[in-house]
């Protein structure tokens, strides 16, 4: 797939924002009836969105890792909101106990103090696109929003580097935040883990394996509808597998190609199974999408997590799609879903500085 030109993207971004800028009444008009699933409402300007993207019913023989992240770009620049400011943002990079260094990007709001808290952030994208730049308006919203420094992480994507590999790199790069701390302007028991899609997935996992020791374990969980396993059979995932942007034939594609053979599907590092011990994990804070294949799995996660008597806080937003947290230039809604979000980080942080 060839990628648009500068001038396609902003010509495309201009128009996207001025039919999104059109009166409540013209909006419906072009949308049509609302969108009523499950006793949910499809946010409007999401549906305007939809009106004009072309569903896929299958993919396309041709359909490659190198495509998927072409077409992942082209719609990262188009729902790109406002540029976020009020942070500084320091790109480098970390090494791995395998030989290779992980990009990184850190965001520092303006006047943060040193030592202030950290959330150490892996992207979603299905563990084949995204990266820095996908989510950098979601990681300085983060930030300037919750007052607290933000480290994103660039692991290795699939199908070049199947499982464990993500895994293996935000391991890597969680451990060498705590035990370099103060190079990030922390201390390392005021890290904290977050991620969105499979990001929130792999900041589970990170969540998991340190939970044993008080020493290492985060200090607070922060999922955007994650994907808790990749066989899940949940309603949600039968009510909007088609037509709501995240289909379940691309989450089988990827999934094959982050999973090559089955004998990783029951791994503990992918999906903590209800035989899991989740006594030990953090304070959570789970934002889950109305209209997402992923919303029954990552809900009942946090039953789950309740149950083992973990402080959590799960709000679903219960208008808007799968991937809402990148969508900052769609609307409004988006904005005030992170924010909310960012809200209860920031609350986490201010009771444990309290302690």
């Amino acid at each position: 797939m060839r990628e648009p030109r500068k001038w396609q993207v902003r010509l495309a971004r201009a128009g996207l924002r001025g039919l999104l800028a059109l009166p409540t009444p013209v909006k419906r008009a072009i949308a049509g009836k609302p969108v009523r699933v499950d006793g949910q409402e499809l946010n409007l300007d999401t549906q305007v969105i939809l009106r004009f993207t072309p569903q896929q019913q299958g993919t396309p023989p041709n359909f490659d890792a190198a495509t998927a992240r072409a077409a992942q770009r082209v719609v990262d620049l188009l729902v790109l909101g406002p540029e976020v400011t009020g942070a500084s943002r320091e790109d480098s990079s970390l090494p791995h106990p395998h030989g290779h260094r992980l990009a990184t990007r850190l965001y520092v709001p303006d006047g943060s103090p040193t030592p202030s808290p950290l959330l150490v952030f892996y992207h979603g994208g299905g563990f084949v696109t995204g990266g820095l730049d996908s989510h950098d308006d979601l990681c300085a919203l983060l930030a300037t929003r919750a007052g607290v420094r933000v480290l994103a992480v660039d692991y290795r994507l699939a199908p070049e580097h199947p499982f464990p590999a993500a895994v293996e790199d935000c391991l890597a790069t969680y451990r060498h935040v705590l035990d370099n701390a103060a190079d990030f302007g922390t201390t390392p028991e005021s890290v904290a883990v977050g991620g969105d899609s499979a990001g929130g997935s792999l900041a589970l996992t990170v969540t998991h394996e340190n939970s044993g020791s008080e020493v290492t374990r985060p200090a607070f969980l922060l999922a955007f509808f994650p994907l808790i396993g990749p066989a899940q059979d949940t309603r949600s995932r039968r009510l909007f597998g088609e037509g709501f942007f995240l289909t379940n034939d691309i989450m089988t594609t990827f999934a094959n190609w982050y999973l090559p053979t089955e004998t990783e599907w029951n791994d503990p590092r992918l999906s903590l199974g209800q035989d899991a011990d989740l006594s030990d994990m953090p304070p959570t804070y789970f934002s889950t999408a109305g209209f997402d294949p992923l919303r029954d799995e990552g809900e009942q996660f946090a039953y789950r997590l309740a149950a083992a008597g973990v402080p959590v806080s799960l709000h679903r937003q219960s208008d808007l799609p799968h991937g809402f947290a990148t969508t900052l230039g769609i609307g409004t809604r988006p904005r005030e879903a992170v924010a909310e979000a960012a809200g209860a980080l920031r609350s986490a942080f201010t009771l444990l500085e309290a302690r």
